[in-house]
């Protein structure tokens, strides 16, 4: 099943390919209409606007908009109530193991045609956590709600790069991207973005530091906040290199510095902007632009709201009792044999 999650994960890398420059010129959101101007936000003891909890971006809203909506910021109330419906009905067929009457095949003790992962066997239903809902018809914002296109160097450079792993994607773990080897994940980002299940995050803060942690895959980001510049351009991270500052009750965080290796999927060049502003007691308005002129046409932004949950964030254990990465290559090594026996009998 994870591995299926991977597979999952990997298509939304694949269509998000990275950025960096002056995050000047993309859409943005509107902070002030989302954030309650009678709501005074609560403080730090050395007072700082608190963001600390445990809190969850979990949402069924699509990255980028989908063709019918074309043009469509925003749904109605109503149309809103409607996909909330929709979207009830649908994840409730996780659910269901399959009955007999779904069989239309003819033949007796045929598998059911309709059987779905129970995910809530597991605890791993989005409905089953608080979601939050919002009348986005994408996370990304402005007009076309899509993720811009590639330059002309950058589509060139991933066929370079993937016409280079062909034939060598399973020749062994390091082989595999960080995501197939439970070291890192796209949606810890930054940007941070809402993910299948585990969808949770963790922010602490103390003097001069605010410490975000997302569940799956336990990822720690360590934030200052003392005006200190970027790490030297020679050092580079999987996560990039973050840097904060308060600009009134919204905590604006920088990050450069990152690797090719950056799962998200990585540019050395990427460069992201994030602002968490509390709206609520029970939200936070999360918003990020990324950009990299070598790698997309323009700048591109999103946001998501970010809701206030109950208890704590649990060990995302991601090898634990997992036998996916070894079986992936141990059944390369079989096919692998299979057609040397192959050979060698021609």
């Amino acid at each position: 099943m994870r591995n299926c999650v991977l597979s999952l994960m990997a298509a939304l890398v694949l269509t998000i390919v990275p950025a960096a420059g002056q995050a000047t010129s993309a859409p943005k959101a509107n902070t002030a209409a989302a954030v309650k101007r009678t709501w005074t936000p609560p403080r730090t003891p050395d007072g700082q606007p608190d963001l600390q909890g445990v809190w969850t971006n979990n949402t069924v809203t699509p990255l980028q908009r989908p063709k019918e909506l074309a043009g469509k910021e925003y749904y109605t109330e109503a149309e809103l109530a409607d996909v909330q419906q929709r979207q009830r009905e649908r994840l409730a067929l996780d659910d269901e193991e399959g009955e007999p009457p779904a069989n239309h095949s003819g033949v007796e003790g045929a598998p059911p045609e309709n059987v779905h992962y129970d995910h809530a066997q597991f605890g791993l239903d989005w409905l089953q956590s608080r979601v939050a809902w919002n009348r986005r018809t994408s996370l990304i914002v402005g007009p076309e709600g899509t993720i811009p296109p590639l330059t002309p160097e950058a589509r060139q450079r991933r066929a370079e790069r993937l016409a280079k792993a062909k034939g060598h994607e399973l020749d062994g773990p390091e082989s595999r991207p960080l995501e197939a080897r439970c070291l890192a994940r796209a949606n810890v980002g930054p940007p941070l973005l809402p993910t299948r299940y585990n969808s949770n995050l963790q922010i602490v803060q103390g003097p001069g530091y605010v410490a975000v942690e997302a569940e799956e895959i336990h990822d720690v980001r360590v934030i200052p906040l003392d005006g200190r510049p970027h790490l030297p351009s020679s050092i580079r991270q999987w996560m990039g290199d973050s840097v904060g500052h308060w600009e009134r009750n919204t905590l604006v965080v920088d990050t450069t510095n990152f690797t090719e290796l950056n799962p998200f999927p990585g540019a050395p060049n990427l460069h992201v902007i994030e602002r968490f502003t509390r709206a609520d007691e029970d939200t936070i308005l999360y918003q990020f632009t990324v950009e990299d002129p070598g790698m997309w046409t323009k700048p591109w932004s999103g946001e998501v709201p970010i809701k206030k949950i109950q208890g704590q964030l649990y060990e995302y254990a991601c090898h634990e009792a997992n036998y996916g990465l070894e079986n992936t290559l141990r059944g390369a090594r079989v096919a692998e044999a299979a057609a040397a026996a192959k050979g060698a009998a021609r």
